[in-house]
This record gives C-alpha cells, sequence and structure tokens, in this order.
C-alpha cells in the first residue's frame, strides 16, 4: 500500500431485514475532520481518472464494484512513483478508503456503483488537480480487463 493510504474494514450487522453498516465515525484513528460530503454515480465502465489534491484527504465508500488505482506523487514520500490498486464493493468486502493529498487517483466502474465520500474541506477548485488518464509518468492502462489466470 501507499504511504498514509489507509483502508477500515467495515462491520456490517445483518438480519432478517437487511443489514446496517457503519462507514466513518468521528473517533475513527485514520479520521482527521469533516469538510463535505458527495455522492457519484458511475455506470458501467466508466472510468474516472487522474484526480489529485494537494491538501485535501478523501474517505471514499462505494456501493456497487470499483477498481480503484492510487499513484503516490508526493516528494517526500517513501512510496513515491509506487502505483497500487484494489478492488472495492461488498463482493471484495465492504471498506472505506482513504486517500491523502498528493495521491493521484482513479476508479472504473465494474458494475453501475454509488461512489460516497467524505472529503476533509468542502470544494475548492484551487486544489483541484488532474492528469491525463493515460500520463505516461503513470503508465496505467484503464482499458486492460482483468488478468486471465
Amino acid at each position: 500500500m501507499l504511504d498514509g493510504v489507509e483502508i477500515k474494514q467495515l462491520v456490517t450487522h445483518a438480519d432478517e431485514r437487511g443489514y446496517f453498516r457503519e462507514v466513518i465515525r468521528e473517533t475513527d484513528p485514520f479520521f482527521d475532520h469533516f469538510g463535505q460530503w458527495s455522492h457519484s454515480l458511475l455506470y458501467p465502465g466508466t472510468a474516472k481518472a487522474w484526480h489529485l489534491h494537494q491538501r485535501q484527504t478523501d474517505w471514499r465508500y462505494c456501493i456497487g464494484a470499483l477498481k480503484v488505482a492510487l499513484h503516490d506523487l508526493r516528494d517526500d514520500s517513501p512510496t513515491r512513483g509506487r502505483t497500487v490498486t484494489l478492488l472495492m464493493g461488498d463482493r471484495y468486502g465492504p471498506t472505506c478508503l482513504k486517500i491523502p493529498p498528493g495521491v493521484a487517483h482513479g476508479c472504473r466502474a465494474l458494475e453501475l456503483t454509488h461512489l460516497l465520500y467524505v472529503t476533509s474541506n468542502v470544494y475548492d477548485p484551487a486544489d483541484e488537480g488532474r492528469l491525463p488518464h493515460d500520463d505516461p509518468g503513470i503508465g496505467f492502462d484503464w482499458t486492460a480487463f482483468p488478468e486471465i489466470t
């Protein structure tokens, strides 16, 4: 994993009526503070990449299934230049993903997916960073299908 990126395994309390799941508590060690809560709907096959912030932290949770890629662009990070991928959604075990500032992130919807995320700051266009999905410095292929094993 990249330095500063954290994954919280979520606990689900299920019964015959459905389930209840806490995603974030203000007392969670990986949570800083609340700035904004957002919701994004992604249609199957949609990819959104690359996006990053210099000051803002994101905490992400999805309903559906996502392939997530993270690339460390922080000069002072021991994992600088490293890219990791992970799968999010109930079929992979429910999680909440913390993305610190300076880590470029993107995702591809594997099915109709709702992405819910809390940010440490309210929207600030001056803190928005974007890189092309096919940035040669990262070298990640968003069109690749799962590896055949």
